[in-house]
């Protein structure tokens, strides 16, 4: 009897153990699906991001991007409703990480810099971040994209003119600051022109367009920068 009991007891125990075990592990298995499922995110963006740059929004289709990403179309169903929601959210990713970039190169510590350098730590991250990622000009500036991606993309832009103005104040602290927002508009105009020229071409040719925006720059800034400047001592940008 006792032996029974023992044994039925074990039983017991090892049957709760198991259970036990069982919830342990429980919490495991949705981690894995959840990692599995933003893997498969970040793949059908980077497809979308792809298509969107070949063919443009309005001629990309579903179809298309789970072609490129090597999955069905049911398969990209079971993440994104339709196109849309696929752009609003690689919209959303880029402007994200746009802000992070131009945060990082608008600097304080710039302003320490000469005119040569500081123009490299401004322009270098801003221009890598929009070569490296083409569709963010394509989801920015596209009329027929949805969630209003653009009105976002301004309101940033209003925010990188007021930091253009704040350093430009550092190197021009005599100026009045009408001046400095006009030089600061133009800069930033300037530099989205340019930025068009740098984006339409690729390799040697990318280089010596994003020096030659520099060179402009430079030599548009230089003139007006006071031997005495606190912001740095002049120095030249071209040979």
């Amino acid at each position: 009897m006792s032996q029974s009991r023992a044994a039925g007891s074990e039983d017991a125990g090892a049957a709760e153990g198991a259970g036990t075990a069982g919830k342990a592990d429980a919490p495991a298995r949705p981690r894995r699906r959840q990692a599995r499922g933003e893997a498969r995110i970040a793949q059908l963006l980077k497809a979308a991001a792809d298509v969107f740059c070949t063919t443009g929004y309005t001629a990309a289709s579903t179809n298309a991007i789970a072609r490129e990403a090597g999955v069905s179309p049911g398969t990209l169903y079971q993440f994104f409703p339709n196109k849309e929601a696929i752009a609003v959210e690689l919209g959303d990713q880029l402007l994200a990480r746009w802000r992070e970039t131009y945060g990082a190169a608008f600097l304080d510590d710039h302003l320490e810099l000469p005119l040569d350098r500081m123009l490299d730590a401004t322009l270098d991250p801003l221009i890598e971040f929009n070569c490296a990622n083409p569709a963010f000009t394509v989801l920015m500036h596209g009329p027929e994209i949805p969630g209003m991606p653009s009105k976002d993309h301004d309101a940033v832009h209003v925010t990188m003119l007021s930091r253009v103005e704040t350093i430009l104040a550092g190197y021009l602290p005599d100026r009045p600051p009408a001046e400095v927002t006009r030089i600061a508009t133009m800069i930033f105009n300037i530099f989205k022109s340019g930025l068009d020229v740098i984006m339409a071409h690729e390799g040697d040719e990318r280089e010596a367009y994003i020096r030659e925006v520099k060179t402009v720059l430079h030599r548009y800034l230089e003139p007006m920068i006071p031997d005495d400047t606190t912001a740095g001592p002049r120095s030249r940008h071209t040979p």
